[in-house]
């Protein structure tokens, strides 16, 4: 059960580091999807192609725009990088200890949830297409079922008093 739990929530910080890390180098990211998008086209103007390869086209141009004459703007993207990967840093917690830290799980889920609302609200705000919102909103949806299935093994564990086992990891007598 134990391990079960942990992998679930190697899972969840993976996730997390990995949507972190993939926030600094937005332009080369978006520049490699533009080239596999229009075959490695030399128009890349958004205006000449359509649905997600000009959306694409859009943000890597918007984002090469702005690098250009203010490149301070993309500290704001590394500050988001760094911010999952301190969100992913509190799931160690009931990593070691699955019943005692609990509750890191639950605001998991509560932030799951708010993904869609900022996602529905903020994306129209920001002229974000909706499919492009129904992606961010993937990532709540997606991620909240390993966190509800962790926070059940978490409560069988504590139901069969595993915890209380000093053998357990993170027993405390």
């Amino acid at each position: 059960m134990l391990r079960k739990f942990r992998i679930i929530i190697a899972f969840v910080i993976f996730g997390l580091v990995i949507s972190g890390v993939t926030a600094f180098p937005l332009l080369a990211e978006l520049n490699l999807l533009a080239s596999i998008f229009t075959g490695n086209a030399s128009d890349l103007s958004p205006e000449n192609y359509s649905g997600l390869t000009s959306w694409i086209l859009k943000v890597r141009e918007g984002l090469e725009t702005t690098y250009a004459a203010y490149p301070f703007i993309a500290y704001g993207t590394d500050w988001l990088a760094f911010g999952h990967i301190v969100i992913a840093l509190f799931f160690i917690l009931p990593y070691r200890e699955p019943v005692r830290y609990r509750g890191v799980l639950h605001i998991g889920v509560v932030a799951c949830i708010l993904i869609v609302p900022l996602a529905m609200i903020c994306g129209p705000i920001r002229g974000i297409p909706f499919y492009w919102q129904m992606i961010d909103c993937a990532f709540g949806i997606f991620c909240i079922f390993p966190l509800l299935y962790a926070i059940r093994l978490s409560k069988r564990m504590e139901k069969d008093q595993l915890w209380k086992c000093p053998t357990f990891p993170g027993y405390h007598s």
